[in-house]
């Protein structure tokens, strides 16, 4: 079953549909059409010598999906693995990837003119993630920027065994 489908154009008129999560205390979203469905984490399976991000692989209807901590892979700590805990489904080069959230909260439609550029003073590893900042009165929403989060660096790649298996353990998975 796949959710996605592109949008019309009076859709695309009306402002960008995003899925807004939670990592940590901090609200994200990302572009609502690139979610091919939001589902229950389910059981991990440890892939060794992966990206510290990494959290596993599981299989999903007979699909083997990715699944990166997205919270480890903007460098803000780990993903708690609570009952509010879920995947993102997205595909990337033909392959699907669950990224892992706080919990999912909203979907939201933001009109474009209103998002600002990421401000220099947000971490780099967190700036080059960005599509940029939505506001609303108080409400901040941090919108990623899905292809720079599939963008791995040969460091990220080459992690030693034994960082891995630190990184792994101080989030609460082996």
């Amino acid at each position: 079953m796949q959710c996605h489908q592109e949008p019309d154009e009076k859709e695309l008129d009306e402002g960008l549909l995003i899925t807004t999560f939670m990592l940590g205390d901090a609200l994200f979203g990302v572009n609502a059409w690139l979610v091919q469905e939001v589902v229950k984490v389910g059981d991990l399976t440890r892939v060794h010598h992966a990206p510290t991000a990494v959290a596993g692989i599981r299989n999903l209807r007979g699909r083997i999906v990715t699944v990166v901590d997205l919270a480890l892979r903007l460098e803000l700590g780990c993903v708690t693995l609570g009952p509010d805990a879920r995947l993102l489904i997205m595909e990337w080069q033909g392959e699907p990837v669950g990224f892992l959230v706080d919990t999912v909260t909203d979907a939201i439609t933001v009109s474009e003119e209103r998002i600002a550029p990421p401000p220099a003073s947000i971490d780099p590893v967190l700036r080059r993630s960005l599509h940029g900042i939505w506001r609303e009165g108080d409400r901040l929403i941090a919108i990623l920027d899905p292809p720079a989060l599939f963008q791995w660096d040969d460091a990220e790649i080459t992690k030693l065994p034994q960082d891995q298996e630190r990184n792994h353990a101080g989030c609460g998975r082996r």
